[in-house]
């Protein structure tokens, strides 16, 4: 594959699409990793060449070298993006991927954290004293009370703060702005963070969640401390950032909140990424029943 090709793809997903810089880097390593299969495998080096019978090869190789079905999935996604790319550009007359079948991902529900567990850890558990204790309580309650990706979390400034109107601005994916609203008890939480931030730190750069030097907090931090609260309550085997805001999403669905408002709360784009959380709820009644009716 001629190297002008691929950076024009890549550069399409950064400049039109404003795709994360996490996307094209794993997009480029899909396509370097594909083209030097079918260079050892076939000899081939131009995409014209290439027909679905490689692509299909390609993703028995990948399958046996032990890789999961959602795995090889991103990957077919990533060769369909750039063919559709390159048949739009002229550079292909047929797209090698139409005749593709994806292999079948087996459901897999979020992790979520209980009720009676989140509660111990926002109600019970002691935090420490000083700066870093009120971060930390502050963090994890906004992601359990708005549902926030770690990317979001990180890019929030002071200004995103609105605790007059208890509501805070986002910058989700793509760039993509949304309003999301919070709480009595999270506007106090963060009213007690601003006066300790401001305490600890008398000239601070914008970002609203600092280190305990003054930085920007970064997502292995972000990562580490999640999880080191997360292990005090929870026995789940992911105790992450995205456990919370998969908590977040449930709970609101099992107290009867609409999917399409939960939907826009998540910054979702489409409703069919907010239905997996409604699984959740399915299985829990499924188990009501089964431990309740007396023929079941």
């Amino acid at each position: 594959m001629a190297a002008h090709e691929s950076e024009s793809f890549l550069n399409y997903l950064r400049f039109e699409k404003r795709a994360s810089g996490h996307t094209v880097t794993a997009y480029a390593g899909d396509l370097k990793d594909f083209y030097g299969y079918l260079r050892e495998t076939y000899e081939i080096e131009t995409i014209q060449e290439v027909v679905h019978v490689h692509i299909r090869s390609w993703m028995v190789f990948l399958l046996s070298s032990g890789l999961v079905a959602r795995s090889i999935n991103r990957k077919v996604s990533t060769l369909k993006a750039y063919y559709k790319f390159m048949m739009r550009q002229g550079l292909i007359t047929q797209d090698p991927t139409i005749r593709i079948v994806r292999p079948k991902v087996p459901k897999r529900l979020p992790m979520v954290v209980d009720g009676p567990s989140m509660d111990r850890l926002l109600d019970d558990l002691p935090f420490p004293d000083g700066y870093e204790g009120v971060r930390d309580k502050t963090i994890l309650e906004l992601f359990y009370g708005c549902g926030l990706r770690a990317s979001e979390l990180l890019g929030l400034k002071v200004g995103n703060i609105d605790l007059f109107q208890q509501q805070l601005k986002v910058l989700g994916k793509r760039n993509k702005e949304r309003i999301i609203p919070f709480h009595t008890l999270l506007r106090d939480q963060l009213r007690l963070y601003l006066q300790s931030r401001a305490e600890a730190f008398a000239e601070a750069p914008e970002w609203l969640f600092l280190t305990e030097k003054g930085n920007k907090m970064y997502p292995t931090l972000v990562y580490k401390m999640v999880h080191h609260y997360l292990s005090t309550v929870s026995t789940l085997s992911q105790r992450s950032p995205h456990v919370l805001r998969h908590t977040f999403a449930t709970h609101m669905l099992d107290q009867g909140a609409d999917l399409n408002a939960v939907k826009e709360l998540l910054g979702h784009t489409s409703l069919a990424a907010t239905q997996v959380y409604t699984h959740n709820s399915v299985e829990k009644l499924k188990e009501v029943y089964r431990k309740s009716h007396p023929k079941a």
